[in-house]
Order: C-alpha cells, then structure tokens, then sequence
C-alpha cells in the first residue's frame, strides 16, 4: 500500500513554495531536507530544546513537532530570512556583538524567538525576554549575554 502525498504552498522567507509531501513530514524535515535550509536545527524532536525555531505567521513554533501539511497557506520565516544580503539583521549582530553565540548550534532558534518576540513587544523586560527565550535550551551559557544581545538588538531596532 503506497502512503497517499499532500501538495502543499507556502511562503518561506518570502519565497513561495509548493511541493508534494508525505502526510507524517514534520516542518523540520521539509525546511532542511527538500528546501535545503539547514540554518533550522534538528535537537531533541519534541520540541523541549527550541533548536528547530521558526516564525510562522508571526509566531515562534518548534518545527519538529508541526506536520508540514499544517504549514499549508501560510508563511514561514527561518533564519537564513533574517539578513539581506549581506548584512545582518540587528539581533544577529547583537548576538555576534555580546558573544552569545557560543557554538551556535541553538542561536538560530533563540534569535527566531527573539524577534518574535521584538515583533510584538518594541522594548521587553528582561523577565518577557526571558519567558519568549525559555523553550530555547543553551547548553554553553548562562542566558546572561543572550539576554543582553536581544536587549541591546531591540534598542538598535527602535532607532531604525
């Protein structure tokens, strides 16, 4: 018995999109196997480490636990849409400014939430940084240098 395929469209970093998926493709495995953006990292696939971020519509969800086909009509922002060319944007330079990157392996899920965060919130507390940042697990620091890079990239963002 052949496993029936779902046609799906949508936006990824302004793109559109429109490709055939299996039913059981999570998000995850489309953004990093057929779409090549492999920015959006694979960790705990249960959505406990936030390594696999995006912004959808708006909203930062864990793309290991949303199937591919629930993405259908809507627009996706991963990390490799943040920058223009080649410049940054200002949570990226933030965090490369405040050494919150470390190894980097949970920076593209964090900065995601971050500016989901900033895209509702034009100057947050450290205490709503914190709580957009908590499903976002580092294993190389203390949050502190984290929590000042979104600090110091909602400033620069108010001045734009």
């Amino acid at each position: 018995m052949k496993t029936q395929e779902a046609l799906i469209e949508f936006q990824v970093n302004q793109v559109s999109y429109r490709i055939t998926v299996r039913p059981s493709a999570t998000l995850l495995d489309v953004l990093r196997q057929d779409l090549g953006l492999k920015g959006t990292k694979r960790g705990c696939d249960q959505g406990h480490c936030g390594a696999c971020t995006v912004i959808l519509n708006g909203k930062a969800v864990n793309a290991c636990l949303l199937l591919a086909v629930e993405a259908h009509g809507k627009k996706i922002t991963t990390i490799e849409g943040l920058s223009t060319g080649d410049r940054l944007h200002p949570l990226q330079e933030a965090f490369v400014d405040e050494g919150a990157i470390q190894c980097g392996f949970c920076t593209p899920g964090m900065i995601l939430s971050a500016k989901a965060l900033l895209d509702e919130v034009q100057e947050p507390s450290e205490e709503e940084i914190r709580e957009a940042l908590s499903g976002n697990l580092c294993r190389c620091t203390g949050y502190v240098k984290i929590v000042k890079a979104v600090q110091r990239a909602a400033q620069a963002m108010d001045l734009h």
